[in-house]
């Protein structure tokens, strides 16, 4: 057993790594710059948590997904391991605590929001930090040929010149081949250096169902799989509906999305974690960090707007290596609602300004002023009080975050935390000075620990129950001390908060990039259209689909999904397969043809010739123009 595999013992229980793990684990170990692509569930943690903990030093990872950073971190804890996240939100003391303890600190991993990356705090903290490895997690997002481009990812660089010697790994589930060079390039790899594990997921069975009944087909789907399933939808409101629906049809089922509060989301993903509840309805926003490996069935309602999105959505389908489906409903509409979505999407630069505009004068921030500066950000109230749409204020406020000008946080959930600022002997004189406040404060000492080193999160809740009052006595109690500067008290926040990037503009100086909106409007296009193709295609084994536009191009047929199925009771021999292709593509070599004149001039049967045809379409060879003429798009 080596190291880094009786590390793996020692912290995590596992005798083996996963495979690909330890080639990626040996590679920055030994000091090279390295890109790990891994599917959704690969165990892309592990690939820097192990050569971490085997050398000293602390490990700096950057991810822009705060329930995932959090989540670590407590994991990591559980082990017994010294682990710190910081992300916008949290106060200036508490950063300042906690670059302390990075540097002066047994402290093995800090995670950090990109954003944190370049303040002026960071920047002086970490030159004295002894950092071993710096990790930067869904890498995708550095690249604008990604599908969630973060423009703070393009800052995270500069920590190179800071510390030169320390390699960088860069870990994603999802990349296509430019992102993959991209990432490397952005990142300034001395040298290429990627491993990549198959994106193939042969347990897992993809299917595509037309759908003009997509309540009564989900209901089957269910019924069928006495099993814990997601159901993806694409809007808050219908996570409710769904759940409802299936409810009232006797189905354990809940709903999610990210606009419940934090408690709520809390209790209904530990629901079903434990399986009090089987089905659980959520927008994008579940999934990331749950680790769950017997979900039987993920099934889309709606087509999500990228092929990357629905990969790694899908991908949470049996993790535990045993059979899963990943099922999308798909009916004529949806194709519609995508394509609108690209211009909801990319509004007016005109608007943008304006909105810019508003946001300064909804907060009061002068011009010239307001870099750095957060608020908390009430969608519903903003586009209420300045009666704008809420979708394309939204998509407004994505492009000026890609502009570098502001950057919107998803829900943030702090909770309440406090800090003891006197010393122990201080604390006593108070206690006896203040006896009406003893009983609370030995009841703090009693349920946590570290309140005089750290910020350490509380649950007023708790000390409520405990000390049998109102969690409002609590509250009063902890305003009080912090009065009397006892302790330093951070209320609890749970709301996104949009952050001033540079000083506010006027807005005539504003500049949208025409080529950069062109460019990503472009490339969000082509997203769309491949994820259309996915779901319209009827020929090509959608596992195949998937794996070749991740540029998988010795990608096989899966022979499990609803292509391969068809195409087993429509087989056609090779030989036969390619003379129709032959004479199909030199008939439209020769002129534009129609479907009926096709059949008519190929003498094969007509199932064979359109069938052929299809997979023409869906290889992008041939196309269909406005007469409704087949053409050979190759040579146009």
């Amino acid at each position: 057993m080596n190291l880094y595999e009786e590390t793996l013992k020692k912290y995590w229980g596992y005798d083996k790594f996963r495979p690909m793990q330890l080639e990626i684990v040996e590679s920055v170990a030994s000091g090279k710059d390295t890109l790990g692509l891994l599917p959704t569930g690969g165990g892309k943690s592990i690939t820097f948590q192990v050569p971490a903990m085997a050398k000293p030093g602390i490990c700096i990872v950057v991810t822009p997904l705060i329930a995932l950073m959090k989540d670590q971190v407590s994991n990591l804890k559980k082990r017994g391991i010294k682990a710190y996240a910081i992300y916008t939100g949290i106060s200036k003391g508490e950063i300042d605590t906690i670059l302390n303890n990075c540097v002066f600190g047994e402290i093995k991993f800090l995670y950090i929001s990109p954003e944190r990356l370049t303040t002026k705090i960071f920047k002086m903290r970490v030159v004295d930090m002894n950092v071993n490895l710096i990790a930067i997690d869904e890498a995708h997002c550095i690249s604008q040929w990604g599908y969630d481009f973060r423009p703070a990812y393009l800052k995270i660089a500069d920590i190179r010149q800071l510390q030169p010697n320390v390699p960088i790994l860069a870990l994603t589930a999802t990349a296509t081949p430019n992102v993959v060079e991209d990432i490397q390039e952005r990142l300034m790899f001395a040298k290429k250096n990627v491993f990549q594990k198959s994106f193939e997921r042969k347990n897992l069975v993809y299917w595509v169902k037309e759908s003009e009944n997509k309540d009564q087909d989900l209901l089957r789907i269910v019924t069928r799989n006495n099993a814990t399933g997601i159901v993806y939808v694409r809007n808050r409101k219908k996570t409710k509906l769904v759940a409802e629906f299936l409810q009232n049809n006797g189905i354990s089922a809940d709903f999610y999305h990210a606009g419940l509060s934090s408690e709520l989301r809390d209790m209904k993903q530990n629901d079903w974690k434990e399986n009090r509840t089987k089905v659980i309805v959520s927008t994008n926003a579940f999934g990331m960090g749950i680790d769950k490996p017997d979900v039987r069935y993920v099934v889309h309602l709606d087509l999500p707007d990228s092929l990357e999105a629905y990969f790694q959505e899908a991908g949470r389908g049996g993790r535990d290596e045993k059979q899963a489906h990943a099922i999308l409903l798909y009916n004529r509409y949806d194709r519609a609602k995508l394509r609108q979505n690209l211009t909801n999407s990319f509004p007016e630069t005109s608007f943008i300004k304006d909105v810019y505009n508003t946001v300064g004068n909804h907060y009061n921030v002068p011009i010239g002023a307001g870099k750095g500066v957060m608020f908390d950000f009430e969608l519903g109230e903003f586009i209420s009080k300045n009666k704008i749409s809420a979708i394309s204020t939204i998509s407004a406020l994505k492009i000026l975050e890609m502009e570098g000008y502001l950057a919107l946080t998803d829900e943030i959930n702090i909770p309440t935390k406090i800090k003891f600022i006197v010393n122990r002997d201080d604390l006593y004189r108070f206690q006896v000075a203040n006896l009406q406040f003893d009983a609370f404060i030995k009841l703090l000492l009693r349920s946590y620990t570290g309140l005089f080193q750290d910020y350490t999160p509380i649950d007023e809740y708790v000390l409520a129950k405990r000390a049998q009052c109102s969690v409002d006595t609590v509250n009063k109690y902890l305003l009080f001390l912090a009065k009397m500067k006892t302790i330093n008290y951070i209320p609890k926040r749970e709301k996104p908060q949009i952050i001033f990037i540079e000083e506010r503009l006027d807005i005539k100086n504003l500049y949208i990039s025409k080529e950069h909106y062109d460019v990503r409007k472009n490339n969000y296009k082509n997203k769309i259209e491949a994820a259309i193709r996915y779901a319209e295609s009827t020929v090509i084994c959608r596992s195949r689909l998937l794996l070749e536009y991740f540029g998988d191009t010795k990608a096989k047929e899966c022979g499990q999904c609803d292509i391969c199925k068809k195409n087993k009771q429509n087989s056609i021999h090779p030989k036969t397969f390619h003379e129709i292709q032959t004479e199909i593509t030199t008939l439209l070599s020769a002129a534009p043809t129609r479907l009926v004149e096709l059949v008519n001039a190929v003498n094969q049967e007509e199932n064979y010739v359109v069938h052929v045809l299809q997979w023409l379409v869906d290889k992008q060879w041939i196309e269909k123009n406005e007469n409704g003429e087949y053409f050979n798009k190759i040579n146009s």
